[in-house]
């Protein structure tokens, strides 16, 4: 059974206030449902741009607004769903089989993004139509 949008969670990180500022740890398979083997970010985005739009086969993905906001389109290949990030202790959980496109970032945003597997070209879902035949 392959997953669906309602199972893409918003996931509260702890957050650790202090008058020096704010304080979010990740804890690999504590705060996340996978031990986290690749971390990047995307920055620098031109307003208007879109990034993402892919799928995975076996990759499980934790994306947080370290920085600004940006929306989230998920797809099941059924059901859409669009979510906001703009909070850094705020992550969402993105399992594999899930398309997702990163969109309408404000100036300024960082996403952050935790993954399950390192970089394998070959666990992309690039195509919109193969994904729509994957998701059955």
């Amino acid at each position: 059974m392959r997953p669906t949008v309602f199972e893409c969670n918003i996931v509260h990180l702890p957050k650790i206030k202090d008058r020096k500022g704010n304080i979010t740890p990740v804890h690999s398979g504590m705060s996340l449902p996978f031990d986290i083997k690749r971390i990047f970010y995307l920055y620098d985005i031109p307003a208007g741009e879109s990034r993402g739009a892919h799928a995975h086969y076996e990759c499980h993905q934790f994306l947080i607004a370290a920085s600004g906001s940006f929306e989230v389109l998920l797809d099941d290949g059924k059901t859409k769903r669009m979510v906001m990030l703009n909070q850094p202790h705020y992550g969402l959980y993105i399992p594999p089989g899930i398309w997702a496109a990163e969109m309408n970032f404000s100036s300024g945003a960082i996403c952050l993004v935790l993954a399950s597997h390192t970089y394998n070209e070959k666990d992309y879902i690039r195509e919109y139509n193969t994904f729509l035949s994957y998701a059955g």
